[in-house]
């Protein structure tokens, strides 16, 4: 099996965005534990959030360390592309919060859970997902994970502080769009990644599918 790999300009570009987003994100983070009242995310969850955000973006660097760099089959170097995609949404979110566009702009949560989502799913698809599936199965793959991906967040949202909030009357409602709109969100990067790879253009370049 062929393994991936970008044009060298791309690849330094990609590179110096990954480890900015990481660099800015790690920064918020900080700063969340040392100001908690600027951070937008006190009384949010905010310990959950210093945790596992930190985590989520350092998800793939660390499986490159221990397996990747030996053993990968999709990569001949480091998918910074994947990498940045990983590390967005968890970096966007701190940010709404930071600036408070979650409680302020009304369409602004459900435009997160789609996109955010679809960029998570996107950067998951890049870096783990074999290059010859077929739109179905892309598909597919892109539903399981996000899907799965959004019911954890819901239920972790609803266990660190829903619950115990004012927000707990509508959060059924919420919930049920929140779900769907990540379900979309990671249907549509799923459809993206796959045309993406079967782009003669592309980075990926043209594969047969597996049907």
């Amino acid at each position: 099996m062929a393994v991936t790999t970008v044009p060298g300009t791309r690849a330094n570009w990609l590179r110096y965005a990954a480890l900015a987003a990481k660099v800015l994100l790690f920064a918020l983070l900080l700063s969340a534990l040392i100001w908690p009242d600027l951070s937008g995310i006190k009384g949010k969850a905010s310990t959950a959030r210093l945790v596992v955000y930190p985590i989520g973006a350092m998800v793939l660097p660390l499986w490159w360390w221990a397996y990747g760099r030996t053993r990968s089959k999709l990569h001949s170097t480091f998918p910074w592309h994947a990498d940045l995609l990983m590390t967005l949404p968890w970096l966007i979110d701190l940010i709404g919060n930071r600036l408070n566009l979650f409680d302020t702009v009304d369409w602004w949560d459900d435009a997160m859970h789609f996109v955010l989502w679809g960029f998570l799913t996107a950067g998951v698809l890049l870096a783990f997902a074999p290059r010859d599936l077929s739109r179905g199965l892309t598909a597919f793959v892109a539903l399981g994970f996000g899907a799965t991906a959004a019911v954890v967040w819901e239920l972790g949202e609803y266990v660190a502080f829903v619950r115990n909030s004012p927000e707990l009357q509508t959060a059924y409602t919420d919930t049920l769009g929140d779900l769907a709109l990540g379900t979309m969100g990671a249907l549509l990067a799923g459809l993206i990644v796959y045309q993406v790879r079967i782009s003669p253009t592309g980075d990926e370049g043209r594969r047969p599918a597996v049907r």
